[in-house]
């Protein structure tokens, strides 16, 4: 394979659409609609981005989960969690929560402030069937606790997961080995990433514009567009002017390797069967969580 054909390429774009979930919090719905429903193993992307607190004061009361994990990354805002198991903390900006919900928990996402800007991500990855009954279990790190990298002039990196030359994220997770990149791109800088050619990968752009891929075939990617990447063992991204002041690309960049399994999957829970479904939501009801 030559370098050109190693370079990823976008599939598709996929703009979100507007939902509201929990108590009426509203929602942008990437991953998880009509339009992507999956992307194995990535069940479900949600981006939450308000001043208006009537948008999110009521959020998330309690609320079960099976078979999947979590994962929610603050940009602004603060957010109060606690679960049925004893766990409790507050992700601020710049923090990220990733939990491992296995064999079942009961847990709430609140609001902690009555005005102010809330924004961030959600984003479900699926678990293996070998992994779906594990203990619940966290990885919570605070902004200072997550490490940059430069790679390149113009490009500045925050790496939860995965690597970007020496620098190494804090969050392991061998089932699905994820990338997971916060990226800030200049117009006209660019950044190169290897990626696994196989692993499934995607492209968030939620401020400026970026450009994916190699000339002649590079694919322009807008503020609240999602990129499908194709196979390849790499990824360019190129920032580009967006509006009349040019301006940096904000994007998030998260690949993993897929499960390719049967998903069979109802609200809060993620199984591999019908059967393992009902017995999650009898487990639940019973108390068993």
């Amino acid at each position: 394979m030559d370098i050109h054909s190693a370079t990823r390429s976008v599939q598709r774009v996929v703009t979100g659409m507007p939902t509201s979930d929990g108590a009426g919090v509203k929602l942008t719905r990437v991953i998880g609609q009509e339009l992507l429903p999956d992307l194995d193993p990535f069940l479900l992307l949600d981006e939450f981005g308000t001043d208006k607190p009537e948008d999110y004061i009521a959020g998330f009361p309690d609320h079960p989960h099976r078979g999947f994990e979590t994962v929610t990354y603050m940009l602004e805002g603060r957010m109060r969690h606690r679960d049925n198991h004893g766990n409790e903390g507050v992700l601020v900006p710049g923090s990220v929560q990733w939990m491992t919900a296995g064999r079942g928990l009961v847990h709430s996402e609140m609001p902690e402030q009555q005005q102010g800007r809330m924004r961030g991500f959600q984003l479900w990855l699926n678990l293996p069937a070998r992994e779906k009954m594990t203990a619940p279990r966290y990885q919570e790190f605070g902004p200072e606790r997550i490490p940059s990298a430069t790679p390149a002039a113009g490009v500045t990196v925050k790496v939860i997961a995965g690597r970007v030359g020496d620098v190494a994220g804090p969050i392991q997770q061998p089932a699905t080995d994820p990338t997971y990149l916060d990226l800030s791109i200049r117009p006209g800088a660019q950044f190169v990433q290897s990626l696994p050619p196989d692993y499934a990968g995607f492209l968030y752009v939620f401020e400026g514009a970026a450009r994916v891929g190699t000339e002649p075939g590079a694919k322009a990617v807008q503020a609240h567009e999602l990129a499908v990447l194709g196979e390849g063992d790499e990824i360019r991204i190129t920032g580009v002017s967006a509006g009349a002041d040019g301006g940096t690309a904000r994007a998030i960049l998260v690949a993993g390797r897929p499960l390719r399994e049967a998903v069979a999957r109802y609200g809060p829970f993620v199984m591999n069967t019908r059967e393992e479904l009902q017995q999650a939501f009898a487990d639940f009801q019973s108390g068993r969580f």
